[in-house]
């Protein structure tokens, strides 16, 4: 087991991964998805929304194209499309939390809204990585291990890096799991690889 990076080590690794012909060609992948995780401290959630930022800027200037999608903007995007946002706005203070929840997750349910909408912006935009985040943003509604086993038709082109607020362990008894803000486990997902693992 690594130590943890701390801000900059992890900043610098991400950046020599991402611009990496290794990384974007997809090589040492097994044929598997090129599917990737960067867990991180919920408690950076913040510098990590800036650094995910900086690391745009610096890998575009590094001649690498980036869709970088945020499923907290998405799920709004497609609340606002079907006119329903201002309506669950109005209604939300006197309603039930399980209601909303149920509603919610009716509406932006990743197979049949969620992965069409992601579809479009790769169909739409020149990339060579797409990078989504958001992922506490929209906890409970959007579970991570439903938009990764929903994506893995649509996103398998180019590598996709989530990253993901919490712990994404491997265990040869439990197998592998994400547990987001290193909490709430069972979240099973086995077919991404820990980009802080990943050597170039």
């Amino acid at each position: 087991m690594k130590p943890e990076m701390n801000r900059k080590e992890r900043a610098e690794h991400l950046y020599r991964v991402i611009t990496s012909n290794r990384f974007l060609t997809k090589q040492g992948l097994g044929n598997e998805v090129p599917f990737f995780i960067c867990p991180f401290p919920a408690r950076d959630g913040l510098s990590m929304h800036e650094d995910r930022k900086n690391l745009v800027e610096r890998i575009s200037h590094a001649g690498v194209k980036v869709l970088d999608l945020s499923l907290y903007d998405l799920a709004l995007e497609i609340l606002e499309e079907r006119e329903i946002l201002d309506q669950i706005i109005e209604v939300e203070a006197d309603s039930d939390k399980a209601e909303i929840k149920e509603l919610l997750q009716g509406v932006v349910d990743p197979q049949a809204h969620l992965i069409p909408k992601i579809g479009e912006a790769i169909a739409a935009t020149d990339h060579q990585v797409i990078f989504l985040s958001g992922v506490g943003e929209v906890y409970p509604y959007i579970r991570t291990h439903n938009v990764l086993n929903n994506l893995q038709s649509t996103a398998k082109e180019a590598p996709t890096v989530l990253f993901f607020p919490g712990n994404y362990t491997h265990a040869l008894a439990t197998g592998a799991s994400l547990d987001l803000f290193g909490e709430l486990h069972g979240d099973k997902y086995y077919r991404a690889f820990n980009i802080l693992n990943y050597e170039v």
